[in-house]
């Protein structure tokens, strides 16, 4: 599951990097909760929790349908 989750945060990633920003994968607990730490520009921003939610998560479970929400670590 981590090489899918890294993989679609791999296509994610170069919109964050375009304002400045990263993804990094932290972990995946066993009921489907992934925990992400944003770097860069994204760590400090106000609209982090929409990047994370309607950006990230969004994708994430619509390529991983066992995802179950996106968290910042």
């Amino acid at each position: 599951m981590k090489e899918r989750v890294q993989a679609v945060l791999d296509k994610v990633r170069p919109v964050l990097q375009r304002d400045g920003g990263d993804v990094e994968l932290v972990e995946i607990t066993d009921n489907g909760i992934v925990r992400v730490r944003l770097q860069g520009a994204c760590a400090g921003c106000p609209m982090s929790q929409m990047t994370l939610r309607n950006g990230i998560e969004r994708v994430l479970k619509q390529e991983i349908p066992e995802i179950k929400a996106v968290e910042p670590a």
